[in-house]
């Protein structure tokens, strides 16, 4: 790796070369995409929009938010809220491993290390700024780019599953996310579900 170039910067790109192998693909504005470096991709893209002076470990925690997730799938463990928190735990633990590891290879010390992968956990949502930021730009990446394949996923049969996968999202958001989310481009039908969901106050127009 050539010698200017930041630590930053080397991370983010072997974490989009792991993210490269995805067997999973997205099509995007007609180019097909490994899933999980398109969603990467859409992470920072979120991030650099929401949080312009973001710092370097909120920029290398929304890079690596999803790293190697198909090699955990969640069908690997059980339906129901059980199987579900336990599949999110291996996640976090996972991908706590993979970041630590690259971010090692590039030089971070162990205490950098340590806190973007407490970002990844989501650790103290309420209390750090920096959690809060990331669990925003999440909520707000599926909002975006995600919402409307669950929309078409459940439509009128399985309305209420949607309506608490948004309810929830909402939730962990913050204020800012909220005024954020609203101000989104959504189709007519998106837009619908989102006002069922959300409180009144938050009425998308």
């Amino acid at each position: 790796m050539i010698a200017n170039v930041s630590r930053c910067e080397q991370a983010l790109v072997k974490f989009d070369a792991v993210n490269a192998a995805d067997p999973n693909q997205d099509v995007f504005e007609g180019v097909i995409y490994p899933k999980e470096l398109l969603y990467s991709k859409r992470m920072t893209a979120v991030l650099n929009d929401y949080e312009p002076d973001a710092s370097e470990a909120l920029q290398l925690a929304a890079r690596c938010q999803h790293i190697c997730r198909w090699k955990i799938p969640r069908n690997n463990y059980p339906m129901g809220r059980v199987g579900y928190k336990c599949w999110r735990i291996e996640l976090y633990k996972f991908h706590g491993e993979i970041t630590g590891g690259i971010m090692r290879e590039v030089g971070y010390d162990e205490d950098m290390i340590a806190y973007v992968q407490a970002l990844l956990r989501k650790e103290k949502l309420k209390t750090n700024p920096e959690s809060q930021i990331l669990e925003d730009v999440v909520g707000l990446v599926f909002l975006q780019y995600y919402l409307v394949d669950f929309v078409n996923k459940y439509n009128y049969f399985e309305e209420e599953k949607l309506l608490n996968i948004l309810r929830k999202t909402w939730k962990k958001m913050s204020e800012k996310g909220h005024i954020t989310a609203l101000e989104l481009n959504f189709t007519a039908a998106v837009r619908g579900v989102i006002n069922k969901a959300v409180s009144a106050n938050h009425v998308v127009g």
